[in-house]
């Protein structure tokens, strides 16, 4: 299934079609798709919301009936959505235009909450900071120098990674590793700004463990690519949450992003922004790790 693309918005005295280029609204503004189409479900049935463009800040809202857009642009546009946090949205018509299709690749669909995902010790807080704070601690690390690796750029700050401040263009990721447990304590903390994405979670039958000197981050245990007997789980992580990695979560579940720039969140394709920093925090081990988790364990194994 592809993405689909849509021609530019047309006002409010042009063209009418089932579809409405919605601004003001979307994941960066803490509004969900499914959200979205909750409330506009109220004029008729959502056929589906989309990313309009990168900012997440502008949807696609598709109907089954042209009908049924008219009466949302009708009740929405100009006016404060008190259904949507109070925000004013600015709405015009929109069409879909053909274009080549965007493939799934692998991908499986992302969950919203962790609870979701059934994995010990993995949470999720939305909007941990504000759009301000986001905009503080942005304008802050981009006033100091980054290192440039192959694919993206990061800061050290402290002990080598224990704070740790990651860059990724769209479309690139990180391979899937375990933070290894002689390196660092139980608790890691991310927080993601600028641009979302999603982050997957395996767990390999085995719980075999290698390390990994090439990922950039530390020392890590690499997830073999030729294994294919292994669990997966998806999450979706919006711009301005914390995600925790703890207990089970930290120790047995490998975890990376997707080398993707469309990712599948829920039933709808999401975008990808042009950047997406991460702030990671570890506290460094300062002797052998006594996880419940010893096939994983290269201290244990």
């Amino acid at each position: 299934m592809g993405l689909p693309r849509f021609a530019p918005p047309k006002g409010l005295d042009g063209e009418s079609s089932p579809n409405l280029y919605v601004a003001n609204c979307g994941p960066a503004v803490g509004l969900s798709f499914g959200t979205i189409s909750t409330v506009f479900s109220t004029f008729g049935e959502v056929s589906g919301v989309y990313a309009a463009d990168d900012s997440g800040t502008r949807v696609i809202v598709s109907y089954n009936k042209e009908s049924s857009a008219q009466a949302a642009l009708k009740a929405l546009h100009g006016r404060p959505c008190l259904d949507l946090g109070s925000r004013f949205l600015h709405i015009r018509y929109s069409i879909i235009q053909p274009s080549k299709q965007v493939h799934r690749n692998d991908s499986i669909p992302a969950s919203l909450v962790a609870s979701e995902l059934n994995i010990p010790g993995l949470y999720l807080w939305h909007d941990f900071i504000t759009a301000t704070e986001e905009e503080e601690l942005l304008a802050a690390v981009d006033d100091r120098p980054w290192k440039s690796l192959a694919k993206r750029r990061v800061q050290h700050y402290g002990y080598e990674f224990l704070y740790e401040i990651n860059e990724y263009p769209s479309g690139v990721g990180l391979s899937p590793h375990i933070d290894t447990h002689s390196a660092f304590e139980g608790l890691i903390f991310s927080l993601s700004l600028a641009g979302p994405c999603i982050m997957e979670f395996r767990k390999h039958s085995e719980g075999v463990w290698l390390p990994n000197h090439d990922s950039g981050t530390g020392s890590n245990m690499e997830f073999p690519n030729s294994y294919s007997n292994f669990v997966r789980r998806a999450i979706y992580l919006p711009p301005r949450s914390m995600l925790l990695l703890s207990r089970e979560a930290r120790y047995a579940w490998h975890h990376y992003i997707p080398h993707h720039k469309v990712d599948l969140v829920k039933d709808n394709m999401v975008r990808r922004g042009s950047r997406r920093v991460s702030f990671t925090f570890r506290k460094v081990r300062k002797g052998p790790c006594k996880c419940e988790f010893p096939p994983c364990c290269d201290s244990q194994g």
